[in-house]
């Protein structure tokens, strides 16, 4: 065909005798002038643009600029390149009417779309570079194309043209859109005065780009890119060359910060409170408050949402109207060529439009649409816009969502600053509830804004869908409707129903976790007793009732997947089968196809909106506990609260003061308070204002009950000087500071502060430690001074215990961090009062957890010399009264009120029988003294962290051990290796995981799954089939009409019917699957972990190992069967999908190929940046709890210190950091899934396209099917990419698991057979140590080295030798827990390494340091076994002296006993362990150290005990202190692993160079 721009069978065509303009085809060619010119000028810009600036895509962000009107200039753009495609379909359509090629027709529309997209991609690139005199060139060819077009318009109208012509339509849309293009640039030399001006406006970008800290650049990119989230594409890529951390996401823009949200909330709030302010019983609403500060985002949101639901319908109206045009495509084309050449000949002899000299057929937009090609593009469009508008509704209520709960957190962390202390006191906040609101209710209302646009969204696309299935079938489709309608409300009884068994499930895996913690932390004890069966039974029956409760949660979950599967296939087989009885015949193919399309489209919302509603619900308890919290009480605004912030003064370099007066140790304290004489710094006159610093009078002080707890205090505190309360337990000396800081309610009378309250530095009763580094927590904000810090770790002797820790005063310490003992904890609370530099300290009894020598250090060194020399003014709260010779002002207090103030003296000659009440009290502290003299708590505490931190050093970290899997041990670190580990799945993992729920039901689901898809593939044939059987030569059923009906109807029913019983079937099997294995693997690792090695407790964390337990069960039990689940059924449906359309239109596999790799890559990049993504969110979050909880506790500290500015700031901080990682998470969600919603639009297109092209097309069924097909892909893609980053994620729970799976086990298995063990054995208590040599493992050094020994049957043995000289590893080499790789250990002749392990352990009796109770009752604790009588229970409490106390107790035997046995004192807790050792009736016992941890009275009873109840049976005592076994039958020396003296006490001490010697006189 000869190819020609104005056609070549009609000469008339290029005949201008009646003027040019009367020339339809001249009129295109002008058109073509505007967007030539165009080109002409902006491609060599564009070019030397990019060649001069080769990183121009590159430029950095800070020169982002938005001219005025861009986001407006975008959108017209958009509009008019789709009005360009229009134009192209219209000209190309007509063309293909006409006998030759018209190119006036459809050229100059394509170079209207080629200058179209040329001038936004030249102005993006303008903009960008700030350079805007060079859009003079756009601004030229929007008035010239306004013009043209114009031209063009008119000349319609002159011809009598109406609005039913599609070209006429087109053209007067080019017109506005051209003629709003300019106004646009009209506007932006306006603005920015760029040309006709004199002086144009400087701009400068906005703040946000000038920090090059933000990389969050969503709100600051062009349209285009915010559409596709272009922008995250370097993020997501580079991902893959080194890992996503905190510095690659950079910091909040300033409008997404918590502050600015803040702000915007708390105005909305206080708007709130003023309007309900005299409206007493009304409180402020918060909704009205979110409304207010969050509406317009969310109305944004909504639009968007339901532009894109409106064109969801796209689908189902374009797949009818393809599937139409092929049934009358046959009739239809004789008819139209006969037509068109009628017509056109008429034209071209002007018989029916003479005026013109045109060669245009003219369309009507009905025709145009009746094209099938059209509908394609129409389709594909439609598609791609639905798409974009979705995600643009998701992100915005996501970022809003986001925005909100900032800004909840900020509210509620400042309301917890402000909270009155009795509140938190008094139980009617506690702890528990703040944590709640902080962890659960914000995310419950961040969730909910998530969901709400659906609120309203999901009736209007329901409405919609009803009346668009009326219009295709009728009545009937109401029945398939009604169908869907009906069962919506089970779905909601589903949902509650999960929520309800979850709630029991948490319950009972709190309770396994309480108990998996005492067995991993008493596992030495249950090892050494042989007692770990019987706590692993109890762990396990509650892991079955949480397994039952996991069971109607899986059941649940299932009905739930299969309601949502199987309701469109009932409603499908209600309305199908109807329509063919009630219409008798079968609905046509576009009919059937368009309305299982928008079946499809019904269930989606219906199936979320009882997800939806359950939110709505949460959400509105949420907010009333917000409100409640929020409208609690406060504490009492004193005038002095809005001080200036704390002023800190100079005097910290030391001055040489006098030398205070040492503490004499030796002389008892009643001496020293009569030998006292009055320092002569104070006289002994009234003291004036001036000199006090603090004074209270006439108060009376509350804890917000009404009731006075202080009453009539009048006191003043002296500047400069010491002043101690003192007084009985409970007499108000704690409230008393807590009054004077303005902590308790005034109910009258006032607290004056000489000058003005400024910080004052206050050491609580309770130590409170910040989750940080021990310099952090003494510091505590202030600037770091080498040598003050120095001074004041020496005072409180802290540096000794900052040696132990493996990263000194840079280990973190806290809840998460180490933890320490209480007087560690106390010493560090006091050094931080003490570096601070304020006038005045507070310290609340600081000696209360410390031994004598160290309150002595600290009383001499940091409140005589450190304080004192630096003139603060001091106020002590102490109960040792030793100390009050040293203190300059005295307030003794009694029962809430002040029974006297003064100095000593004044006390000493004013009140003489307190002062002689006081003498008797010191006498019993004297007594008290002599017997703390010995015990030495301090080094205890320093051994028990050494013990603590020794393994951490000796550990190759068993994580690390994770991260690196066994078969990449290559150590090339080159970069390929790297990003082939990062982006592998975890396949081998997958399979472990599988396989552990059996074989019989994962092949069990492998094949139900593939058996349900078959058959609901086989439905949509079928149907396919039935609707299309008239144009169809070989019917599938008899060709006889009612057995025809009869037969299609029943199949298809069958059909769908297999299809909702498989739906249920797989959705079970999978939830059944999974459970298997979790309960397997949970059973494994408990087993596992039970019977590994000490040593192997010794070396890993605690945290670690109850992780697996508490996390990583979790996700096994609850989030990998879900994810599964829905991995493989939108894996399934994709194939099944390609499948369908490969095989209605082969042409389709050649698109599939590059399809294919574009989501190869797109899912392969999203996989490791979203891992990564997702653990900086979950690594965020934890510091953000904790910092809530960690003010919640220390509110008094952080108020006295005045210090809310810094932590308001901290956490505001935190808030942004785990803010900006989930906003970047779910941006990368949006990247995702655009991609691959684009890909499926391009599935549809070219599925679309290979079944219209005209060689030997499929028949319509198949056509419809393919493009049903084609739709369901598009939804289901991006959810098989999620699934499986998330499966990903999720494997690194079930790995971690197998990781401790693979872990040696002790040998409890001995090569004796247990037939040839006594009964009673061991009998006699002999035992014969042979050349024994011990290790902890095969790879460390010995510990115990060739010991020879030989202990009598009944002898009382003592261990001793300094610390790690291997006296505990012999206790142990007894019960086996060590490698003995050398010599033997014989007891009564038997050989212990042949026993069976329980066996063994279960015949000897020990005694450890730490004394260790479970929680149960006590008869639990003595005799977990229960094989004991109660006389044999009573007889060994009566034996360790505990009888009475047990009888005291509810319940006798039977008396509860808390975790770790909390409930009793430390000595109580050691005599059970006597009493459990005494029920074991063992002929041998050994005690380890017992007696280290508990105070003398109580170690005299053991001695005793073991004296007389254990004289016929053989006692192996280590010693903590040698004086314990100077009266031992024989005593063994070790040092270094060597026995180097064995003999009687007596013999040893004959040798005066000898090591036990030394010992003794040490008295180590």
């Amino acid at each position: 065909m000869k190819v020609a721009f104005c056609g070549n069978d009609n000469p008339s065509a290029y005949n201008i005798s009646a003027g040019f303009l009367k020339n339809v085809c001249f009129l295109d060619a002008l058109n073509l002038v505007p967007h030539v010119f165009l080109l002409f000028i902006t491609f060599p810009i564009l070019f030397i643009g990019w060649g001069s600036q080769s990183s121009k895509v590159q430029i950095h962000h800070n020169t982002w600029l938005h001219f005025p009107g861009h986001n407006l200039r975008w959108i017209l753009t958009f509009t008019l390149l789709f009005v360009h495609v229009c134009e192209i379909g219209e000209g190309i359509v007509s063309d293909a009417q006409l006998k030759t090629r018209h190119l006036h027709l459809f050229l100059p529309a394509i170079m209207g779309f080629v200058a179209a997209t040329t001038a936004i991609v030249y102005y993006h690139n303008i903009e960008t570079s700030n350079f805007p005199k060079l859009l003079l060139a756009l601004f030229l060819y929007w008035v010239m194309a306004f013009v043209t077009k114009t031209i063009k318009l008119v000349r319609y109208c002159q011809d009598g043209f109406s609005f039913q012509q599609l070209r006429f339509c087109i053209t007067g849309l080019m017109v506005v859109l051209y003629g709003l293009l300019m106004a646009v640039e009209i506007n932006v030399i306006r603005v920015r005065k760029y040309v006709f001006f004199t002086n144009p406006q400087k701009v400068k970008p906005p703040e946000d780009l000038q920090d090059l800290g933000v990389r969050f650049l969503q709100p600051f990119v062009n349209l285009l890119s915010k559409a596709t989230y272009w922008w995250m594409n370097t993020l997501i890529i580079t991902a893959h060359r080194k890992p996503i951390d905190l510095k690659a996401i950079g910091k909040l823009p300033i409008a997404m910060r918590a502050l600015t949200n803040y702000v915007c909330l708390k105005d909305a709030y206080e708007e709130q409170k003023k309007k309900v302010a005299d409206k007493p019983n009304r409180k402020p609403s918060i909704w009205l408050a979110m409304y207010r500060a969050f509406g317009r985002p969310i109305l944004l949101s909504s639009t968007f949402r339901y532009l894109a639901d409106l064109l969801g319908f796209a689908g189902p109206l374009c797949i009818s109207g393809i599937v139409m045009s092929f049934s009358n495509e046959t009739e239809d084309n004789t008819l139209m060529a006969n037509a068109t050449s009628a017509n056109y000949s008429a034209l071209t002899s002007g018989a029916i439009y003479p005026a013109r000299n045109s060669t245009d057929p003219f369309l009507t937009s009905t025709n145009f649409l009746k094209t099938a090609y059209v509908l394609a593009v129409l389709l594909f469009m439609a598609l791609i816009l639905q798409r974009t508008f979705l995600q643009a509704s998701y992100y915005v209520t996501i970022e809003t969502g986001i925005n909100l709960r900032g800004a909840l957190l900020a509210m509620i962390y400042n309301k917890i600053l402000r909270l009155s202390t009795s509140n938190l006191s008094m139980g009617e906040m506690t702890l528990g509830q703040i944590n709640n609101l902080v962890a659960i209710e914000t995310n419950q209302l961040m969730w909910f804004l998530f969901l709400c646009p659906n609120l309203w969204a999901m009736p209007v696309q329901i409405i919609m869908g009803v009346i668009l299935l009326y219009n295709l079938l009728g009545e009937s489709a109401l029945v398939g409707a009604a169908v869907i309608v009906l069962l919506a409300p089970i779905q909601y009884f589903i949902a509650t129903k999960l929520a309800e068994a979850q709630k029991s499930t948490l319950d009972y895996s709190t309770e396994r976790l309480k108990k998996t913690n005492e067995i991993l932390k008493g596992i030495k004890l249950l090892k050494l007793y042989a007692w770990e069966h019987i706590f692993c039974r109890s762990v396990e029956e509650t892991r079955l009732k949480e397994l039952t409760s996991l069971k109607t949660f899986a059941l649940y979950t299932s009905l739930s997947i299969f309601m949502n599967a199987a309701i469109p296939i009932a409603a499908v087989l209600a309305t199908f089968v109807t329509y063919t009885y009630v219409k008798e015949k079968p609905p046509n193919t576009a009919q059937a196809f368009a309305s299982l399309s928008l079946f499809h489209i019904l269930v989606t919302p219906l199936f979320l909106l009882s997800t939806v509603v359950r939110f709505a619900v949460k959400a509105v308890i949420s907010v009333q506990k917000l409100n409640e919290f929020l409208i609690s009480d406060e504490i009492g605004d004193d005038s002095w609260r809005n001080g200036d912030p704390a002023l800190t003064y100079e005097s910290c370099k030391k001055h040489s003061g006098l030398p205070s007066k040492a503490i004499n140790r030796k002389q008892p304290l009643r001496h020293q308070l009569d030998s006292y004489e009055p320092p002569l710094r104070i006289p002994t006159r009234h003291l004036d204002i001036d000199d006090c610093a603090i004074k209270v009078t006439n108060g009376y002080f509350s804890w917000g009950s009404g009731l006075a707890t202080l009453s009539n205090i009048d006191i003043r505190i002296p500047t400069g000087q010491m002043t101690m309360i003192v007084g009985q337990v409970g007499c108000g000396k704690s409230s008393l500071l807590l009054a004077i800081l303005g902590e308790m309610q005034a109910l009258e009378g006032k607290v004056h502060w000489n000058r003005n309250r400024y910080s004052v530095a206050y050491a609580a009763q309770k130590p409170w430690l910040l989750n940080a580094t021990v310099e952090e927590n003494i510091t505590f904000g202030s600037p770091f001074n080498k040598q003050r810090y120095k001074a004041v770790t020496d005072a409180c002797s802290l540096q000794p215990d900052i040696d132990l820790l493996p990263f000194g005063d840079q280990t973190e310490i806290g809840e998460r961090g180490i933890n320490l003992s209480g007087g560690q904890r106390q010493r560090i609370c006091v050094a931080r009062a003490l570096y601070q530099n304020t006038n005045i300290v507070f310290l609340d009894d600081p000696f209360s957890a410390l031994d004598i020598h160290l309150s002595d250090h600290l009383m001499q060194e940091g409140i005589l010399k450190f304080l004192k020399d630096d003139k603060r003014t001091l106020v002590l709260v102490t109960h040792k009264l030793q100390y009050l010779p040293h203190a300059d002002w005295i307030i003794a207090m009694k029962d809430g009120t002040v029974l006297r103030e003064g100095t000593l003296k004044d006390i000493q000659t004013k009140d003489v029988e307190l002062y002689e009440h006081w003498k008797t009290l010191m006498n019993r502290q004297d007594q008290e003294l002599e017997k703390d003299m010995e015990a030495d708590q301090t080094t205890l505490e320093r051994k028990t962290l050494r013990r603590a931190m020794y393994p951490r050093e000796s550990k190759a970290q068993l994580e690390d051990e994770d991260e690196e899997e066994e078969e990449e041990e290559e150590d090339d670190d080159n970069m390929s290796t790297v990003m082939r580990l990062r982006t592998k799945m975890p396949w081998k993992t997958c399979w472990q995981y599988l396989t552990s729920g059996g074989f019989l039901l994962l092949s069990l689901m492998i094949f139900s799954k593939l058996l349900k898809h078959s058959v609901i593939v086989a439905i949509d044939y079928w149907l396919a089939q039935w609707t299309s059987m008239t144009n169809n030569g070989k019917a599938l059923c008899s060709t006889e009409e009612p057995a025809r009906k009869t037969c299609y109807v029943a199949v298809f029913s069958i059909l769908s019917g297999a299809g909702i019983v498989l739906c249920l079937v797989t959705s079970l099997t999978v939830e059944w699957m999974g459970l298997t294995a979790a309960k397997n693997l949970h059973h494994d690792l408990l087993n596992k972990i039970i019977l590994g090695p000490i040593r192997f407790f010794d070396t890993t964390p605690l945290g670690l190992i109850l992780n697996r337990f508490s996390a990583d069960t979790n996700i096994i039990d609850q989030h990998i069967p879900p994810t599964l689940e829905s991995l493989s059924r939108s894996t399934l449906l994709c194939l099944s999908a390609i499948g369908i359309i490969s095989y209605a239109t082969p042409w389709f596999v050649v698109a599939l190929v590059p399809l294919g790799i574009a989501f190869y890559f797109i899912q392969k990049y999203f996989r490791v940046a979203s891992k990564d993504l997702q653990e900086l969110d979950d690594s965020t979050q934890l510091p953000l709890l904790c910092h809530f909880s960690e003010t919640a506790e220390g509110l008094t500290t952080i108020r006295a210190f005045r210090h809310e500015p810094r932590f308001k700031q901290r956490m505001l901080e935190l808030t942004d950091t785990n803010n900006i990682a989930y906003l970047f998470l779910s941006a990368a969600n949006r990247w995702l899934e655009v991609r691959t919603d684009y890909l499926g639009a391009f599935i549809v297109l070219t599925a679309a396209v290979a079944s219209i092209s005209p060689y030997d097309g499929p028949k319509s069924g198949l056509v419809g099917l393919g493009l049903l097909y084609a739709l369901t892909i598009t939804n289901y893609l991006n959810w098989v990419v999620r699934n499986l980053a998330d499966l990903e994620v999720q494997m690194g729970a079930v790995k971690k698991v197998n990781s401790f799976l693979n872990m040696e086990s002790e040998n409890y298995e001995g090569t004796m057979d247990i037939s040839q063990v006594p009964k009673d054995w061991p009998q006699e208590g002999e035992i014969k140590i042979e050349n024994l040599c011990v290790r902890y493992e095969n790879n460390l050094k010995p510990v115990l080295k060739h010991v020879k020994a030989y202990i009598k049957p009944g002898q009382k043995v003592g261990i001793c030798g300094r610390t790690g000289s291997g006296k505990s590893s012999l206790s142990l080499a007894f019960f086996r827990m060590v490698d003995i790789f050398d010599g033997k250990i014989v007891i009564d002749g038997i050989d212990i390494s042949k026993m069976p392990l329980d066996m063994l352990r279960s015949r000897l009796s020990i005694i450890l340091q730490d004394p260790i109770l479970f929680s149960g009752s006590i008869r639990f604790n003595l005799d977990p076994e229960c094989k004991c009588t109660d006389d044999t229970l009573w007889e060994a409490l009566e034996i360790a002296q505990l009888k009475n106390m047990v009888k005291s107790l509810p319940g006798g035997l039977d008396a509860i006993v808390t975790e770790g046995g909390e409930n009793f004192s430390v000595g109580q807790r050691q005599l059970f362990c006597l009493a459990r050792a005494f029920v074991r009736k063992s002929s041998i016992l050994i005690m380890d150290e017992a007696t280290a941890s508990i105070d003398m009275a109580t170690e005299n009873i053991l001695q005793k005990v073991v004296m007389t109840a254990f004289a016929d049976r053989t006692v192996v005592t280590i010693a903590h202190r040698v004086s314990q076994i100077l009266d031992a039958d024989l005593v063994l020396v070790f040092s270094e692993g060597d026995l180097v003296e064995c003999d009687t006490a007596a013999n040893l001490l004959l040798k005066e160079e000898g090591l036990f010697t030394t010992l003794v006189k040490t008295n180590k």
